[in-house]
């Protein structure tokens, strides 16, 4: 039973410069190097959390995290690339206020970057587009609807997850009470080849099972 997840917001940083030769590279705002620039920003802002921010021991990965898994720029080796795109994400605990994480990447662009890039070319800048978030969630193990589950579940243990669901919506959007329980793993998910078990697919049919005969009963 997973009593809490991280919530996520994951962004696309667009960087416009200007494009030249590269024989005149001084001349022109490269969109790749702050692009660069700012991925290690973010990476190195991660690095701190892991040093330095709040932990949780039920998860596996026990710190809000941040992460950059794009990044594109550039045509030609004789060109300054003009365009630059970044898509980075923060997954953060729920005790943890993600918006300030998100918008301390974004004031590192506006105050340090974009100020060096007008200066050779006031149109240049850089845009952050939204791609997706969630909430994160966190429910007491104390909870009595928790311990509900853990019943028909028939073990006693919980745990908390990097990842996200659905869960956090329903508790903070809906006012559902929500926890996660279900079939696979992650550690089988988003790859190639991935799969659920036959023996977590009986699991999961004895777990539904009970619920219903629980909800008959009441």
């Amino acid at each position: 039973v997973v009593i809490g997840h991280k919530g996520k917001r994951s962004l696309r940083v667009t960087v416009t410069g200007t494009a030249a030769h590269s024989s005149l590279a001084p001349r022109a705002v490269n969109a790749a190097e702050y692009g660069a620039r700012l991925t290690v920003f973010i990476q190195d802002f991660g690095r701190r959390l892991a040093r330095e921010g709040r932990r949780d021991p039920l998860y596996d990965v026990q710190h809000t995290t941040a992460h950059v898994g794009v990044l594109r720029a550039g045509r030609a080796l004789n060109i300054v690339p003009e365009h630059c795109v970044l898509d980075f994400e923060f997954r953060a605990l729920p005790e943890d206020d993600i918006e300030s994480l998100v918008s301390a990447v974004e004031a590192f662009a506006r105050e340090e970057l974009e100020p060096q890039m007008h200066e050779l070319a006031p149109e240049t800048g850089i845009e952050f587009t939204l791609l997706s978030g969630f909430p994160g969630l966190s429910v007491a193990p104390t909870d009595g609807f928790v311990g509900r589950i853990k019943r028909l579940v028939g073990r006693d243990d919980h745990a908390k997850v990097a990842f996200g669901s659905e869960a956090g919506l329903f508790a903070e959007h809906i006012g559902i009470p929500a926890v996660v329980c279900g079939p696979g793993s992650i550690a089988q998910a988003h790859r190639a080849d991935e799969y659920v078990t036959r023996e977590q697919l009986a699991r999961c049919d004895t777990f539904v099972k009970r619920l219903i005969n629980a909800c008959r009963a009441t």
